[in-house]
């Protein structure tokens, strides 16, 4: 990616967390960002501090409005160099015979689904074009587990094995990685952990780290499991 002037780059969940620190940060580092997010508040809030040209939409990764937000992105802009499926819902901690369904289902809509809806929207116009990078947010719970997160260790472990097989279907220009973002002091953390998380890094101190590492990424890192350096 290092060729390209001015990189488009696309974030889901970017009103939030590790999603409105790596918008910020890749804003600063001369991309054009577009995101999305779920809660209008948390949206307007970072679309004002990231000003124009950047942009961001109340966008639900799991419906319809998704291949209508992409359409308008990709007329604008062109196709993404940059992809960032980041969007994700965690369980309240629990055993998993305790998790309710509707609980369940809602992690595995957002963090699962919601991922190929965003590719299914993105992934035409950038195979067609032959070039950019997808990176699908895994965890260290995707290659890990711990008690009572069961539902969200799942998925990662889900976009670990989603984000391999679609690594064999890109052309050879294009890649797909599988990133760990570590363990940073988020939202979700405390709903695991609570003040605990408060030892780790804010996801401001991790886009410093993180926004490199993602825009280092190219097809030679095709089809890897990475992690954000500590």
């Amino acid at each position: 990616m290092a060729d390209l002037e001015r990189r488009f780059v696309v974030v889901t969940g970017a009103s939030r967390g590790l999603g409105a620190a790596a918008a910020r940060g890749l804003a600063a580092a001369g991309c054009t960002v577009a995101g999305c997010g779920r809660n209008p508040e948390r949206v307007r809030a970072v679309g004002k501090a990231l000003g124009p040209p950047h942009e961001l939409a109340v966008v639900d990764v799991t419906s319809d409005a998704v291949e209508g937000w992409a359409g308008r992105l990709v007329d604008r802009w062109g196709p993404p160099d940059l992809l960032i499926n980041n969007a994700a819902l965690i369980n309240r901690p629990a055993p998993l015979w305790r998790v309710p369904r509707a609980e369940f289902s809602a992690v595995v809509e957002v963090n699962l689904k919601g991922i190929h809806n965003v590719l299914a929207a993105f992934l035409p116009a950038m195979v067609e074009r032959g070039r950019g990078v997808v990176v699908n947010l895994s965890s260290g719970w995707g290659r890990s587990t711990s008690p009572e997160v069961a539902p969200y260790c799942a998925t990662k472990f889900g976009v670990e094995g989603l984000t391999r097989a679609l690594a064999q279907e890109l052309p050879e220009r294009m890649a797909a990685v599988a990133l760990n973002p570590g363990v940073i002091d988020t939202d979700m953390l405390r709903r695991v952990w609570g003040a605990g998380a408060g030892a780790y890094p804010s996801p401001a101190e991790w886009a410093e780290r993180a926004v490199p590492c993602l825009l280092g990424l190219g097809p030679g890192d095709n089809g890897r499991s990475l992690t954000v350096p500590g």
